[in-house]
């Protein structure tokens, strides 16, 4: 079996993290877009108003634009995406409810400025049943995972 190392990433800090981890490790690498991609004004999270805490607030679902496939080919997933309200953003877990995910080992990553990882962990895991384990680290370098 292989190892996919999956991310979103607003800003570049999480794809970086990402992208270095999976060269270290030999992983496939699979970025996670929305189909509306986010503009500054969009991941602004001190504006009340802004697309991304509307989203969060909202639980709304956000469009995933591209598959992976062979999906069953992994067992083991790495999901990276920077922390948004103690948790992943929204489009994190649109991706996740179009996969099975039964039996996957899966260990989440998460960049933040500030931010701790909060429950993380519990929260994803609704979004991937059956998944053997989830975890969840805050990590600043793909050194920490």
């Amino acid at each position: 079996m292989a190892t996919l190392v999956t991310y979103f990433s607003a800003e570049g800090t999480t794809a970086a993290v990402a992208k270095e981890f999976a060269a270290k490790i030999g992983a496939d690498l699979f970025e996670i877009v929305p189909e509306q991609p986010y503009t500054a004004a969009d991941i602004k999270w001190t504006n009340p108003l802004a697309r991304c805490n509307k989203e969060q607030i909202g639980k709304k679902d956000v469009p995933v634009s591209g598959t992976i496939e062979n999906f069953d080919n992994y067992d083991t997933v790495y999901i990276g995406f920077p922390i948004w309200y103690g948790q992943a953003p929204r489009v994190v877990y649109t991706f996740c409810k179009g996969y099975d995910w039964t039996g996957k080992t899966i260990h989440a990553f998460a960049t933040s400025g500030g931010s701790g990882i909060g429950k993380t962990a519990d929260k994803l895991g609704e979004y991937v049943p059956g998944a053997a384990s989830v975890d969840a680290k805050l990590v600043h370098s793909a050194s920490e995972i």
